[in-house]
């Protein structure tokens, strides 16, 4: 079932959310997931998060800080009932939309250097690979791979 079969809403992220959103992350990510508190406090200093729906099912979310004029990608996660729908790039085509809303520069984010799939999903989202951190996930340690989408490229 693609994106254009089912009957997808992406919304802002309410408070409500964060215990759905918790279990998500902790599902699909492991020890590397955020908790409720930790979203709702990124949220509360300059986080940004959208949620995803499929009827009333609440299914992934994504989210972003910005930074004076520099977006940072946090996290986009979505229950493995509902992987390979689009839903991933729904939520990103739509945190991308916000941060152009809000003036942003760039949008930039870390993926596990194994995770081909968000690689590729990012790649057709604009997302450009700019660097690689040694090390950075831990269990099983693993680098990471710094992509980024400038919205606007200034003369420095």
């Amino acid at each position: 079932m693609t994106e254009s079969e089912i009957k997808l809403t992406i919304k802002p992220f309410i408070t409500e959310t964060a215990p759905l959103a918790a279990e998500v992350e902790r599902i699909s990510l492991g020890l590397e997931a955020w908790s409720a508190q930790g979203i709702l406090d990124t949220i509360a200093h300059n986080g940004h998060y959208l949620a995803a729906y499929i009827g009333d099912e609440f299914v992934g979310h994504g989210g972003f800080t910005a930074v004076l004029d520099e977006g940072y990608i946090t996290n986009i996660a979505i229950h493995p009932d509902h992987r390979r729908k689009g839903i991933a790039f729904s939520l990103t085509e739509s945190i991308k939309s916000k941060a152009k809303e809000l003036g942003l520069s760039f949008l930039t984010l870390e993926v596990r250097e194994s995770n081909l799939a968000a690689i590729k999903l990012y790649k057709k989202s604009g997302f450009e690979i700019t660097a690689k951190r040694k090390n950075f996930y831990s269990d099983p340690k693993e680098d990471a791979i710094l992509m980024t989408l400038y919205f606007k490229k200034e003369n420095i």
